[in-house]
C-alpha cells in the first residue's frame, strides 16, 4: 500500500533539494499530487497476476492465441522516470484459454511497479505459465525508456526490445517465426 503522507514529504525534500519554494503558488499542491499519482501508478505493488489469470474457459483447439500492441507504462527503478510501449503475448493453450483482457491486465500488475523491462517481460510469461500451464508463451516488449531520451545519452525514438520464451517457443523457431510474423516484425 502506497504511503501518501510519506510521498509528500519526501516531494516537499526533493523541491527543496532542487531550490525550490514549496509555498510557490504553483507548487504549493505538486507534493500531494504526486502522491496520488504515485498510487495510481504503483497499484502493481499490491496486486497478483493470478487475480486475473485464474478464471479461464476450457479449450479444446492448441492454437496459438496472440495478443499483440498491449499498450503499458512503467517507471524504470533506476532513475524513477517511465518507460512505456508495446506488450506482444503469444500461448498455446493446453485445455484452457483465459478471456483476453485478462492479458492485459496481467501486463499492467507486472508494469504498475518499479521495473526494468527485461524483468518485467520475465514476469509477464511466467505468469501465464503458471497460471494456464499452457505449452507455451511468448512475450516481446518494446519500449522508449525516457531515461535514455530526456537525460543521460538523449537518444529519443530509440527502443528497447526483450523477448521471453517458455515450453514450445524455446524450442520451435517456426513458432518463433509466427509470432513475429503475427505481431508484424517479420521472420527473425
Amino acid at each position: 500500500m502506497v504511503d501518501e503522507k510519506k510521498i509528500i514529504e519526501g516531494v516537499k525534500l526533493m523541491l527543496e533539494g532542487i531550490g525550490e519554494d514549496t509555498n510557490r503558488e504553483g507548487l504549493k499542491d505538486t507534493p500531494a499530487r504526486i502522491a496520488r499519482m504515485y498510487s495510481e501508478i504503483f497499484a502493481g505493488i499490491d496486486l497478483d497476476a493470478k487475480d486475473h489469470l485464474h478464471r479461464t474457459f476450457t479449450s479444446e483447439s492448441d492454437d496459438i492465441v496472440v495478443e499483440k500492441d498491449i499498450t503499458f507504462y512503467s517507471m524504470c527503478e533506476h532513475h524513477f522516470m517511465p518507460f512505456y510501449g508495446k506488450a506482444h503475448i503469444a500461448y498455446i493453450p493446453d485445455g484452457k484459454i483465459v478471456g483476453i483482457s485478462k492479458l492485459a491486465r496481467c501486463v499492467e500488475v507486472y508494469a504498475k511497479r518499479p521495473q526494468i523491462q527485461e524483468r518485467l517481460t520475465s514476469q509477464i510469461a511466467e505468469a501465464i505459465m503458471k497460471e494456464l500451464s499452457p505449452k507455451g508463451v511468448m512475450v516481446m516488449l518494446e519500449a522508449e525508456h525516457m531515461c535514455m531520451t530526456m537525460r543521460g545519452v538523449k537518444k529519443p525514438g530509440t527502443k528497447t526490445v526483450t523477448l521471453s520464451k517458455r515450453g514450445l517457443f524455446e524450442k520451435n523457431d517456426k513458432l518463433c517465426d509466427t509470432f513475429f510474423r503475427l505481431v508484424g516484425e517479420g521472420s527473425r
